[in-house]
């Protein structure tokens, strides 16, 4: 992108300028000049890259949830299967069945919402949420690797949901939806942190 360019050259002096210009090659005045942005070049690649606003302000901020969710899909994905392995061929019960279908189902839409974000990014971006970039990337960030080290699958459950209403409140373009999502998934994160057993300390 090109930045506008200015002439940085000293104004001509004022007895020169009556002598030498024309009222049409005249310097702006002041005034004008104020009004004018000082780079407009470097303001619209501000606006591009979300420089300035809240998350989600950009297509490539949009992006980056795109691909958060799609880690998540992916470590969801690895853990229901290692959650079958465990049972060596021995009979899956039936509750545990039903878990494992419901969150394959939720894998699934967690890919198809990623993959709208990927493909009509613009569409889905975001003014005024109020939310910084960085805690939406963080909190998909360690959605994910909770979901890879939890270890008793069905715990997920609850993460996933907030989740999953993120991805759709982002498709409804609003900010109010958005930030409760993100809320949730805060909420349910902390949740499983105390559900985690601390690790045991060395003896003195």
């Amino acid at each position: 992108m090109q930045e506008a360019s200015h002439d940085k050259t000293n104004p001509p002096d004022a007895g020169a300028a009556q002598d030498s210009t024309t009222p049409a090659q005249a310097a702006p005045t002041a005034s004008v000049q104020a009004a004018a942005p000082a780079n407009p070049g470097a303001d619209a690649a501000k606006t591009a890259h979300g420089v300035g606003g809240g998350g989600l302000s950009s297509m490539q901020q949009v992006v980056e949830l795109a691909d958060g969710l799609s880690t998540i899909a992916d470590r969801l994905h690895e853990r229901i299967l290692r959650e079958i392995r465990s049972y060596d061929g021995r009979g899956v019960p039936v509750q545990v069945q039903d878990a494992m279908r419901r969150l394959l189902d939720d894998e699934m839409v967690l890919r198809q919402r990623a993959n709208t974000l990927y493909a009509d990014a613009a569409a889905f971006v975001i003014q005024g949420l109020g939310q910084p970039q960085s805690r939406v990337n963080a909190l998909t960030a360690a959605a994910a690797e909770k979901i890879r080290r939890i270890g008793v699958i069905g715990e997920v459950t609850g993460l996933i949901g907030g989740l999953l209403s993120l991805a759709g409140a982002v498709a409804s373009g609003q900010p109010t939806p958005i930030v409760l999502a993100i809320e949730k998934i805060q909420l349910h994160s902390t949740t499983l942190d105390a559900l985690t057993p601390t690790p045991p300390t060395a003896a003195a």
